[in-house]
């Protein structure tokens, strides 16, 4: 430091200190670090901007890297063309085949091609080891089964469906309503703009205004306007299928998948209690 006057050295200190405060240690699994910034960036990655979500998304971090680590003691590999098909998989559907595409998102990110290719890697990894460990293992015995169903049949059951056509109006003309409503008695509702939904599950398909609309609407009844974010919709309803519960044998399929769901769920937290039980862990 020859050459550096104590102010100057002083405002060095200071610098660094107010970096270490910024950029502190976020936790240590084993021999590796997480940061600050690192766990600020996988919440940029993932949109998430509430700061609340920082301890879980550190907490997810911390998973990551024990699952990465237990992967490396086992010695799991991950060929070079699984990568590359799975690079290719990604530009064809979400950039069009377009390679450059991919190139221009990653800039935005302002994330180089090798970091990327080198977390998808990871994210293989991790999927891979998950199913060794825990997804291969898991099975749905009749009686986790059946026990599943008797104790929430409701959620096996078939949702009520109704057949409605909707006319909808933006805020700007809302005061059509008199004129459409003084036609909509003589008048097809499809010629007067409406839009056809033919057996959809209501809650799946509309604002909770329009099902509680339709719910209270008998068969081929038009209802009244109603008025959401400035815009307004008038509902009529041409058919309606009851809601019924599937038997077991109907839902077998959605049950043993739930089941399995579960118990993956179960055994993949057990297996990271494990791993963080045989590494040492500080999170500040």
């Amino acid at each position: 430091m020859r050459g550096l006057s104590a102010a100057a050295l002083c405002a060095a200190a200071a610098l660094q200190a107010a970096a270490v405060e910024i950029d502190g240690v976020a936790a240590k699994v084993g021999s590796e670090t997480i940061l600050r910034s690192d766990v600020a960036a996988e919440m940029a990655r993932a949109g998430m901007a509430d700061p609340s979500r920082y301890e879980e998304v550190r907490n997810e971090m911390i998973d990551r890297k024990l699952i990465l680590k237990a992967a490396a003691d086992a010695k799991m590999t991950m060929q070079e063309w699984l990568i590359e098909n799975r690079i290719r998989e990604i530009v064809a559907k979400a950039f069009g085949g377009d390679r450059n595409k991919l190139m221009e998102e990653l800039a935005k990110r302002k994330m180089s091609y090798p970091e990327w290719r080198s977390r998808m890697k990871e994210d293989m990894v991790v999927t891979a080891m998950r199913w060794n460990v825990v997804g291969k293992n898991v099975t749905a015995s009749p009686a986790e089964m059946r026990m599943a169903y008797e104790r929430h049949p409701e959620k096996y059951a078939v949702a009520a469906k109704a057949s409605v056509d909707v006319i909808s109006l933006p805020p700007e003309e809302k005061d059509r309503r008199g004129e459409i409503s003084a036609k909509v008695r003589d008048m097809d509702f499809v010629a007067l703009g409406a839009k056809t939904y033919t057996d959809v599950n209501p809650s799946d398909t509309f604002a909770p205004e329009l099902c509680k609309e339709i719910a209270a609407l008998p068969k081929g009844a038009i209802g009244r306007w109603i008025e959401i974010d400035g815009w307004s919709f008038l509902v009529r309803k041409n058919g309606e299928t009851p809601s019924s519960t599937r038997t077991f044998e109907e839902a077998y399929d959605d049950i043993a998948a739930d089941v399995k769901e579960e118990a993956s769920r179960k055994a993949y937290r057990a297996w990271l209690e494990r791993l963080r039980a045989e590494t040492y862990i500080k999170v500040y």
